[in-house]
C-alpha cells in the first residue's frame, strides 16, 4: 500500500480548509473525500429555495432569473434559465495566454467546492461531487493565466473550469473547453469521458456560483504563501553560510537588541540564524571586527519584518479560501420570502493587498540577498576571499556571472512588485467600476517568489563555495554545514570557469523543494517548522 493511500481523504466543510491542505491536494495529489451528509443537507435548503423561485416564477433575484452585470434589468423565463447558467460560463470563457500551472488550477478547484459547500451559493451537492471527482481523478482543466480584473471574482479563469464540467445542452455547440488528463490535452469532454466522470446539466445559479468569486487567485495566493514561508527559511540558511564565510560578528544576532525592539519576525530570524551557526569556528574569528555591513549585520530586522508580513498574509488567505464569495448569497433565516442578498464578496480587494504585500517583501529577501553575494566576489569586502571566489582569478571569472544573474532578477522583481491593486479599470459598461486586479497581483507575486528562490540559491553557491576557500579545519555551524554538505552533494567545488547554467538550476530545485531547509532541520533533529521559529 502507498504511503499516499493510507492518508485520508480530506474532508472539506466550508469552514476548516487550510492553506497546507491546499499545497497537499494542489501539489501532492492527496485525495478529497464526497461530501459528507452533513454537507448535502447544510447546500439542500438554498438549492431548493433557488429551484423553487423558478416554478413560481413571483420574484425577481439577480443571475437566478435575470441577465448579469448591467443586463439586470431583463428577466429571464423560467423555461431559459438553465440556459442563462450555462451561457454566463461559455460567454466567460475568454482567457488569454499560457495556461496556469497544474497545481494552481487544482487549487482553485478545491477551493471553489470549499466555499460552495458552505450552503449560501444555492448549488446542488452533485456540483460539488463533480469537481471532486476531477481533482481525484486528475482532470485538470486548461486556464488560461491572463483574463481576470479580480472582480466580479475570477470570472474568465473560472468559467474555463466550469466549461469542463458542465454539460453542453442538446442543439448547442460543444463548449467543453480542454482538459488534462494523463498528460494528455483533451476536448472537456472527452477528458472527463475517459475519467469516467459524467457532466453536470446545470440548474439555475449554478453557473453564475462556479464563476463568480476571486477564487483562481486564492489558489495561486495559497501556494504563494506556503512558498514565500519556505523562501524566508532558506534565505536564512543563505544568510548564515554568507555569515560564516565572511567570517561575520555575530553581536547582531544576539537576542537582547532584538528582544528590546520588540518585532516578533526579527527575533525569530535572530534565533535561527544563532541556531544555524552554533559551534562555528569562523565566526567571531576576526578580533579587529566589531560590525558588519547592513547586508547582514540588518538581516534580522529585513527578514524579520518579513515573516511578520507574512503573517497578515497567511492570515488573509487563509480567511479566504473559508470564504463565500459568489453573488448573490442565499440566508434561509432572512426574514422575507427573498432570501438572497447581492453584495461584493467576489471582490479580490484582500487578496490584492495581500499579493501586493507579498510580492515586495519576497522582492527584498532576494535584495538583500544579492548584496551579501556581492560582497563574497568582491575582494575588497571579503575579508580575504579570492576575487570572484576562484583560485585563479583573471584566467577565471569564477562567480562574476551569476551575480549578474542575482542582479537582473532582482531589478525585474522591481518592477513586478508595482503594486496591481492601485489600478482599476472599470467593465461590464460601468456597473462594475471599480476592480481590484488581484489575479495580476497574484501572478505577478508567484513570480517575483520564483526570482528570489534563485537568487537564495546563488547566494547559498555562492557561500558554498566561499566556504571552501576558508582555510580547512575550522568547523562550520552543524546548520550550515548540513546545508553545505546537501550543495556538495549535487553541485562541485568551481576549480575553472564552466557554465553554471545546470548548477544554479540544481540549487534552486533544493530551495523551492524545501530540501535544503529540510535537511537543516534533520540534522538537528527537529521538523523544519520547529527548527525554523
Amino acid at each position: 500500500m502507498s504511503a499516499q493511500s493510507q492518508i485520508p481523504a480530506l474532508v472539506i466543510d466550508g469552514e476548516s480548509l487550510s492553506i497546507g491542505d491546499v499545497v497537499a491536494v494542489a501539489r501532492g495529489r492527496s485525495k478529497v473525500s464526497l461530501l459528507t451528509q452533513d454537507v448535502v443537507d447544510r447546500m439542500t435548503p438554498s438549492a431548493n429555495w433557488v429551484q423553487d423561485v423558478v416554478k413560481k416564477d413571483s420574484l425577481t433575484v439577480y443571475g437566478v432569473n435575470t441577465g448579469f452585470g448591467p443586463l439586470a434589468t431583463q428577466r429571464i423565463g423560467a423555461e431559459d434559465t438553465r440556459a442563462l447558467s450555462y451561457n454566463v460560463v461559455v460567454a466567460c470563457g475568454v482567457g488569454v495566454d499560457e495556461p496556469l500551472p497544474e497545481d494552481v488550477v487544482r487549487a482553485a478547484m478545491l477551493i471553489r467546492a470549499n466555499s460552495l459547500v458552505k450552503g449560501f451559493s444555492g448549488v446542488r451537492p452533485v456540483v460539488v461531487d463533480t469537481l471532486i471527482q476531477m481533482i481525484n481523478a486528475g482532470v485538470t482543466p486548461f486556464v488560461p493565466a491572463k483574463g481576470s480584473v479580480g472582480a466580479s471574482g475570477d470570472l474568465a479563469p473560472l468559467a474555463h473550469i466550469a466549461m469542463v464540467l458542465c454539460e453542453t445542452p442538446a442543439g448547442r455547440p460543444d463548449d467543453s473547453g480542454f482538459a488534462f488528463y494523463q498528460s494528455q490535452l483533451l476536448p472537456g469532454r472527452e477528458a472527463m469521458a475517459r475519467a469516467g466522470i459524467a457532466r453536470v446539466v446545470l440548474e439555475a445559479k449554478e453557473g453564475l456560483a462556479l464563476t463568480n468569486g476571486a477564487t483562481v487567485t486564492a489558489g495561486m495566493a495559497c501556494l504563494a504563501a506556503h512558498d514565500a514561508w519556505n523562501l524566508v527559511r532558506n534565505a536564512e540558511v543563505a544568510l548564515a553560510m554568507s555569515l560564516e564565510a565572511m567570517l561575520g560578528f555575530t553581536d547582531a544576532f544576539d537576542a537582547r537588541p532584538h528582544k528590546v525592539r520588540g518585532h516578533q519576525g526579527q527575533q525569530e530570524t535572530a534565533s535561527n540564524v544563532r541556531r544555524l551557526v552554533q559551534g562555528s569556528e569562523l565566526v567571531n574569528s576576526l578580533p579587529e571586527k566589531i560590525q558588519d555591513a547592513y547586508a547582514m549585520r540588518c538581516a534580522p530586522q529585513v527578514l524579520g519584518a518579513v515573516r511578520d508580513a507574512l503573517r497578515f498574509i497567511t492570515s488573509t488567505v487563509a480567511t479566504e479560501i473559508n470564504a463565500a464569495s459568489d453573488n448573490p448569497l442565499i440566508f434561509m433565516d432572512l426574514e422575507r420570502d427573498n432570501k438572497a442578498i447581492s453584495a461584493g464578496n467576489f471582490h479580490g480587494e484582500p487578496l490584492a493587498f495581500a499579493m501586493d504585500f507579498l510580492g515586495i517583501v519576497a522582492a527584498e529577501v532576494a535584495s538583500i540577498a544579492e548584496r551579501r553575494v556581492f560582497r563574497l566576489t568582491s575582494p575588497a569586502l571579503s575579508d580575504g576571499l579570492p576575487a570572484m571566489l576562484v583560485k585563479n582569478p583573471g584566467l577565471n571569472c569564477g562567480y562574476m556571472m551569476p551575480q549578474y544573474t542575482a542582479a537582473a532578477l532582482v531589478s525585474d522583481n522591481k518592477t513586478l512588485a508595482h503594486p496591481d491593486s492601485v489600478d482599476s479599470i472599470p467593465t461590464s459598461a460601468n456597473q462594475e467600476d471599480h476592480v481590484s486586479m488581484a489575479t495580476n497581483a497574484a501572478r505577478h507575486a508567484r513570480e517575483i517568489i520564483r526570482n528570489s528562490e534563485t537568487v537564495v540559491a546563488i547566494e547559498m553557491l555562492s557561500a558554498a563555495q566561499a566556504l571552501d576557500l576558508r582555510p580547512p579545519g575550522l568547523r562550520r555551524g552543524k546548520g550550515t554545514e548540513a546545508a553545505h554538505h546537501l550543495i556538495r552533494k549535487n553541485v562541485a567545488v568551481l576549480e575553472e570557469d564552466q557554465s553554471l547554467f545546470n548548477e544554479i538550476r540544481q540549487v534552486t530545485s533544493l530551495v523551492h523543494s524545501g530540501e535544503v531547509v529540510d535537511t537543516v532541520a534533520a540534522s538537528a533533529g527537529c521538523t523544519t517548522e520547529s527548527f525554523f521559529e
